[in-house]
């Protein structure tokens, strides 16, 4: 394993469950606490960082479609959970006195500033972690696909997905003890074997743009700067 960065520039997804920490709802702060330091160890080896952050913890917008409701309007109010998110998120970053900003695709400019390409670019070349909020701001897109999309808006060179497991299974491993983990994959094969690790937009775009994507445990204490060296436990997707 390399004590250097195997990566110069990444895009970081977290699921908002993985905020809730333990609870049935919102946001553990001191699990946002924790993924900021993870986050802070990478910026500390000279990563740049964004990340897209899901707001299943607080909304999710299928829950009014799959009640007769409107689908447009049930993934407004889930862009709105992961603004939420974002701040809390950049809180935390902030608490360690690290330079963070939100960019929202949603124009919100009493809260925070709003998504641009070139604002991205600005942000990260001052150092500073770039927390990407309002999903891709259209409704129909998850957050996985948001988190594709900036991933090649901002030239990441791989998006890391921090799941609840430690990497991509045949099966879900607490559901079924005879699952078995990958090391690699392609995108292809993860399409093909229709692994829920993102959605088909999501692995789709990220093929396209050639982005590799790691799939490792958000839980693993300093798991993410493990892997940004070449180390812990993890499944790489790419084509190469």
């Amino acid at each position: 394993m390399s004590s250097e960065p195997v990566y110069k520039r990444v895009l970081l997804k977290a699921s908002g469950e993985a905020l809730m920490g333990s609870q049935g709802f919102g946001i553990d702060v001191a699990v946002a606490d924790r993924i900021a330091a993870d986050i802070a160890g990478a910026r500390q080896m000279g990563v740049e960082v964004g990340v897209v952050v899901g707001g299943g913890n607080i909304f999710r917008g299928v829950a009014v479609a799959s009640k007769g409701g409107d689908r447009v309007t049930g993934d407004h109010m889930g862009m709105l959970a992961t603004v939420i998110n974002a701040l809390a998120l950049a809180t935390s970053l902030r608490k360690l006195n690290i330079d963070t900003v939100v960019l929202s695709a949603i124009a919100m400019p009493e809260i925070c500033e709003s998504f641009s390409q070139r604002a991205t670019l600005y942000h990260l070349s001052l150092g500073r972690v770039v927390i990407f909020a309002g999903g891709t701001g259209n409704p129909f897109f998850t957050t996985d696909s948001a988190a594709a999309l900036r991933a090649a808006e901002m030239g990441a060179e791989a998006i890391f997905k921090g799941t609840q497991v430690d990497g991509i299974y045949s099966a879900d491993p607490k559901k079924d003890p005879e699952a078995t983990r990958f090391d690699h994959l392609t995108h292809k094969e993860v399409l093909d074997k229709g692994l829920a690790v993102m959605d088909v937009a999501a692995v789709a775009l990220a093929r396209e743009n050639s982005i590799p994507i790691i799939v490792f445990s958000i839980h693993e204490k300093g798991g993410f700067a493990e892997i940004l060296k070449g180390g812990g436990l993890k499944t790489v997707v790419s084509d190469n």
